[in-house]
């Protein structure tokens, strides 16, 4: 599946609740989104930029994938 190219970052965040992740501060133009797997807190901060760049948003599916045990095939079908 290919990397969607007009997702902007509320949008992600949004999608992103799916795997447990949840906004838990913003700061300027960046959110902090939080999960919490086996008693440790994971973090994310996206831009809230609309737009994302293809590159931003690959490398937070990435970091995605690598937190939540998936593959970035499954977190970009899981997004939909």
């Amino acid at each position: 599946m290919r990397i969607p190219r007009d997702l902007n970052g509320v949008d992600l965040a949004r999608r992103l609740g799916r795997f447990g992740y949840s906004i838990t501060r913003q700061s300027g133009s960046h959110m902090r989104l939080t999960r919490i797997d086996g008693g440790q807190e994971k973090h994310l901060t996206i831009p809230a930029h609309k737009p994302l760049r293809v590159g931003t948003l690959r490398q937070i599916l990435k970091d995605v994938a690598g937190q939540t045990d998936q593959t970035m095939e499954e977190v970009l079908d899981a997004l939909g």
